[in-house]
């Protein structure tokens, strides 16, 4: 059988959420069963040696894989929200967004000591969600042993030199120029 291509799976969406923007949407793909598997699966093969401890995902995209991927690298989930929707103590992290700052969050409780942890997102453009949630992971005292996203976007947004040092893994690269 031949490989399938994620990208024809993927869905761009024009002008969302505001104008100028190119949405790139994989609910597209997650309603399809077997680039979805095989995205999932692909993820798993790469990361499988690491002794992943935990995957931490970041809401809400994230979820849909983060919770497939923990379980079959037999690890714990970890949820990161943005800040006031986790109802326990939490570790907090600011980043930057093209047009402000914003806040995400973490159970402190999620992540012990010394803890492998897998970190996933949908999709990588600037990093400065990505790195926020590393440095949640570190600040619990986890260690990030890879940053994996379905989507990588290209070119002038440089998000994969922000998470320099890291290990990361993205499925489909996308060239974007602002």
């Amino acid at each position: 059988m031949a490989r399938i291509k994620l990208i024809d799976f993927i869905r761009n969406v024009p002008d969302w959420p505001v104008e100028g923007i190119q949405f790139k949407d994989i609910t597209t793909l997650c309603v399809n069963s077997i680039p979805f598997k095989e995205s999932i699966n692909q993820i798993v093969k790469h990361y499988k040696k690491k002794k992943i401890d935990k995957v931490a995902a970041i809401e809400a995209r994230g979820y849909v894989f983060g919770g497939a991927i923990a379980y079959l690298l037999d690890a714990g989930f970890v949820l990161i929200r943005k800040k006031g929707k986790l109802p326990w103590k939490c570790h907090q992290e600011e980043y930057e967004l093209e047009y402000g700052t914003d806040i995400i969050e973490m159970h402190q409780d999620a992540i012990d000591e010394g803890e492998n942890v897998l970190l996933f997102d949908d999709l990588l453009a600037t990093g400065g969600t990505a790195k926020a949630a590393a440095k949640l992971v570190e600040k619990a005292g986890g260690i990030v042993a890879g940053i994996a996203f379905v989507i990588e976007l290209t070119g002038s947004l440089h998000g994969r030199d922000l998470l320099k040092g890291y290990d990361i893994l993205s499925l489909v690269e996308i060239p974007v120029e602002e």
